[in-house]
């Protein structure tokens, strides 16, 4: 294949004539996106002014087509603009309506000035409601969380929330099958202290549930831990014929974690130990296993010893 070598004179007619044509597309679509347009979206909607007399359930979805004019540009980036800005419906008509219809609400819609672009009509434009008798419960809340503390750090006691019941108010079909209400997760790492902090509830799903309030405050007791050793006497339990029976030791060393705070008034009253006779009389056992049957909240056995005790029966 043969090249032809331009002359410098040709190169430069070339060349302007290239520039003159990118300057001709980029005059074209900056004209043709300085005009008016019409696009569709998808927007969510978000309700105010709820009946306070009555439960309601929305019998679409929560999203709906909304038809918006703007320019080019506008509609070009319409959906990174207009991703978080749900459209607030006004339900004050559903006292005494099961519907509502969104294009009485256009020049209020519009005059909220949450988009850029102005709405020109929604589809579908009339919303329809499901209604059932409100009622009214408390339910306790529940915490979730994920929380990693540090070496020899851990939660040292039970979990402060309040208030500890929320306000549920909706339809009691709905209610009566609703036992707890969570928050959302209470996340964090290497703990040691402790957190007090003000957790969101979750949200309703439902769009005619109202929960009241809407965070809690929340105290996770954090303590550093570390190891006691105390004497425990074992008792003898299922001894149902009422034998004499001696055992080897009477008591056992049990070696536990517990707080800093707890160290000092964690003895033996706080733990039982049994061994279970029947083990003997039934299964034949020469030595009766151990079994705390009594543990301080918060505290971690670390080993017993002995875990087998010797036993003497006077028949």
């Amino acid at each position: 294949m043969a090249f032809v070598k331009l002359s410098a004179s040709e190169r430069r007619r070339a060349s302007a004539f290239f520039t003159c044509l990118v300057l001709a597309a980029v005059a074209w679509v900056f004209t043709t996106l300085s005009n008016n347009y019409n696009f569709t979206v998808k927007q969510v909607l978000s309700y105010k002014n709820t009946p306070q007399k009555r439960a309601f359930h929305s019998l679409q979805p929560d999203t709906i087509n909304v038809t918006m004019q703007g320019t080019g540009w506008q509609m070009l980036f319409s959906k990174m603009n207009n991703a978080d800005k749900p459209i607030n419906i006004d339900l004050h008509t559903l006292e005494n309506k099961d519907y509502v219809v969104l294009s009485s609400q256009l020049k209020q819609i519009n005059d909220s000035k949450e988009f850029d672009n102005q709405i020109v009509a929604f589809n579908p434009d009339t919303l329809y409601f499901d209604f059932s008798n409100r009622a009214v419960k408390r339910v306790p809340v529940r915490l979730l969380s994920d929380i990693n503390y540090q070496r020899q750090f851990a939660q040292s006691n039970d979990v402060a929330v309040r208030p500890s019941y929320v306000t549920l108010s909706g339809p009691g079909n709905v209610i009566d099958k609703i036992e707890s209400w969570n928050t959302d997760s209470l996340t964090a790492d290497s703990v040691n202290e402790t957190i007090r902090a003000s957790v969101n509830l979750l949200p309703s799903r439902e769009g005619n549930l109202s929960v009241y309030p809407k965070s809690v405050q929340v105290v996770v007791p954090v303590d550093e831990f570390t190891e006691k050793e105390v004497s425990i006497p074992v008792k003898l339990v299922n001894n149902r014929d009422y034998y004499k029976v001696k055992i080897f030791p009477q008591k056992v060393k049990v070696t536990f974690t517990t707080s800093l705070n707890h160290y000092a008034e964690m003895d033996e009253d706080f733990f039982e130990a049994s061994a279970d006779l029947s083990l003997w009389k039934n299964g034949g056992y020469t030595t009766l296993p151990v079994k705390l049957v009594r543990i301080p909240a918060y505290c971690k056995i670390v080993k017993i010893e002995p875990q087998n005790i010797d036993f003497i029966v006077h028949k």
